[in-house]
Order: C-alpha cells, then structure tokens, then sequence
C-alpha cells in the first residue's frame, strides 16, 4: 500500500513540476496590508505554494495526531507498569505452587486409615 502512495505521489509531483517549469511568465504578488510588490517567475510561484501546502499538510496532521501520541505515550507506561506486576504475581503463583507440591508430598507420606478405622470415625461424637 505504501508503494502505491509513493507512485502516486510521484506522479503528482511530476506533474505539478511540469506545470510550474512550462509556465515561465512573470508574476507580481502584492502583500496587501502592506505596499509591497513582488515580481517573480510563476513556476517559482507555483512550486513555492506547493511546497508551502505540503508543509502546511504535514505540521497541520503532527498538531491532529498530538492527541493520539499522548494516549500511546500514557498506554505504554501503563503497560510496563502492569508488565511488572504481572512477573511478580508469577513469582508469587511459583511460590504457591511450590508450597502445593510440598502439601502433596506430605500427604501422600502420611499412613492412610484402614477401612475399619473409616468406619468408625464416622459414628465417633464429635465434641
């Protein structure tokens, strides 16, 4: 997509050089507040204005997406800091684990009652 955008606006480009070159009259400008009179080659005219859109384009889409940056800026921060809660949560879940394989270990270890001792502990009245 970006391949197709730089063609076009090559093309563009071209033609909008092509323009300004095949126009070399002369042109006056008057500044109107002031009493200034400019006289200079129309193709300069015209690729002075282009530029100066082009520029005027770029500064005026940097000052739209300020907000935006902003925002990423903010987001990225917020991601690092939810980054490290969530290693040290991690660490916490090993250690849990750890204490969970542990009480496994220690219950598998302990004698299991008989069936008769079962039975019995279910009729014992509990104080």
């Amino acid at each position: 997509m970006a391949f197709i955008k730089m063609c076009i606006r090559l093309i563009v480009l071209a033609i909008i050089l092509f323009f300004a070159f095949v126009n070399n009259d002369l042109a006056n400008f008057n500044l109107w507040p002031f009493d200034i009179v400019i006289t200079v080659s129309l193709s300069v005219a015209i690729v002075f204005f282009v530029l100066f859109g082009f520029f005027w384009g770029k500064f005026d889409s940097w000052f739209a997406y300020s907000p935006l940056r902003s925002n990423l800026r903010q987001q990225k921060k917020q991601n690092k800091k939810l980054s490290k809660e969530q290693q040290k949560l991690a660490k916490e879940v090993e250690g849990l684990q750890g204490n969970i394989n542990e009480l496994k270990e220690k219950e598998a270890a302990r004698p299991k009652p008989s069936l008769k001792q079962r039975i019995s502990s279910w009729f014992k009245k509990v104080d």
